[in-house]
């Protein structure tokens, strides 16, 4: 499956942005699909899954209540939602597919995933 972010950009702090991953390639309601991201000198880090299912959804402590997930399996694609941002949230924000995943889990380890986007940058000035 290839997978293609989109959204990103440059925002001020308390702004908001809408991410999106378009799938190609297989069945999109046979994947769990996840948001990861990665600062300059860190390690990817976990932001927000959502089940094949649609139903089971899990979320960073540092983005509850700011990011939301959703996915629209008609249009082959996964939403994150991001309001509220801060300097903090500023890194390379990568989509990623799971196709081993029960229906109703969320996977939240990279090690996880099988298939992974080229990303796209998010910048919150302060």
């Amino acid at each position: 499956v290839q997978l293609q972010a989109s959204g990103g950009g440059l925002v001020q702090a308390g702004g908001s942005l809408r991410l999106s991953c378009a799938a190609s390639g297989r069945t999109f309601s046979g994947y769990a699909m996840g948001w990861f991201r990665q600062a300059p000198g860190k390690e990817r880090e976990f932001v927000s899954t959502i089940s094949r299912s649609g139903t089971m959804f899990r979320y960073a402590d540092s983005v509850k209540g700011r990011f939301t997930i959703s996915r629209d399996n008609a249009k082959n694609t996964v939403y994150l939602q991001m309001i509220s941002l801060k300097p903090e949230d500023t890194a390379v924000y990568y989509c990623a597919a799971d196709y081993r995943s029960m229906w109703y889990e969320a996977p939240t380890k990279t090690m996880e995933y099988d298939y992974w986007g080229q990303g796209t940058q998010v910048t919150v000035s302060s």
